[in-house]
């Protein structure tokens, strides 16, 4: 059993769960969204009381507050104990080229060191990257009316045409940061 945990589970094993969750939203009346926890964290802190976007009543948001804590718990409990550390991804050989080419070492894992070890943090690029890739990020949820999770996932199973648009915006800007943007960066 525990040799299954270690493994990497088939793709159509989140597409399950992800049907399930979403079928229980539905039947209770609830959406999905991660971003809609910021404006609930902010309004437990009491930003309510100044800015009229956080005035509402947060205890309706509670379950996708403790479904946060879920995900942040699940992706920390996978990663110190039901992860093999020499588990290596199996990226394509034109993958690690385009990498490379780009600057980045032989990728060990989905997640190149240059960006995403902490001691990226703390170099000029990395910060300017985190920092305005978290305001970009911050502000396209907010002006979207949502983050990719709620429209992709609970908008379009809702077939909610705004969250059609947004998607379709979504893949748009993430091709024109791959192949326009990330490439004058690097």
């Amino acid at each position: 059993m525990i040799d299954f945990l270690m493994q990497p589970w088939p793709w159509w094993f989140s597409g399950l769960v992800l049907a399930f969750i979403m079928f229980s939203l539905l039947l209770f009346g609830n959406s999905f969204g991660f971003s809609a926890n910021l404006r609930t964290i902010c309004s437990i802190g009491g930003a309510g009381k100044t800015v009229k976007f956080f005035d509402f009543d947060w205890k309706k948001q509670t379950w996708n507050l403790v479904f946060l804590v879920g995900s942040i718990l699940g992706g920390f409990i996978t990663s110190e104990f039901l992860s093999l550390e020499s588990y290596t991804p199996a990226l394509s050989e034109n993958t690690i080229s385009d990498l490379q080419e780009l600057g980045f070492s032989a990728p060990n894992s989905i997640q190149p060191s240059e960006l995403f070890a902490f001691e990226a943090i703390f170099t000029l690029k990395g910060f300017f990257i985190l920092a305005i890739g978290g305001l970009l990020v911050g502000f396209g949820a907010r002006y979207a009316g949502g983050c990719t999770s709620g429209h992709a996932i609970s908008g379009l199973s809702n077939l909610q045409l705004p969250s059609l648009i947004a998607v379709v915006g979504f893949f748009i800007g993430g091709l024109i940061m791959t192949f326009g943007i990330f490439p004058l960066i690097f």
